[in-house]
C-alpha cells in the first residue's frame, strides 16, 4: 500500500478536493465521480457523500493509496 500525507492548511478539506490535491485525479469534479463510486474509504468506512469535511487525523483509502491527514 502507498502511504500519502496530506498536511491542512485550515480546518478541514472537502473529500473531493483531497483527491484532486494529493494527485489521485485532475480535477474536484473528478474526485467527485470518485467518491459516487463507492471506492473511497474514511477511517474504514465507506463514504459516499462528495464534499465529506475531512480533518486532521483522519485516514482515507483509495484502492492501495492512503492519505494520512495531519494539521
Amino acid at each position: 500500500m502507498q502511504d500519502l500525507s496530506f498536511s491542512l492548511e485550515g480546518e478541514f478539506v472537502e473529500l473531493n478536493q483531497l483527491l484532486k490535491l494529493v494527485g489521485l485525479c485532475d480535477s474536484g469534479g473528478a474526485g467527485k465521480v470518485i467518491v459516487a463510486s463507492g471506492s473511497v474509504k474514511v477511517d474504514g468506512k465507506q463514504e459516499l457523500r462528495k464534499t465529506a469535511k475531512i480533518r486532521a487525523g483522519q485516514t482515507v483509502i483509495l484502492g492501495d493509496v492512503r492519505i494520512k491527514v495531519s494539521a
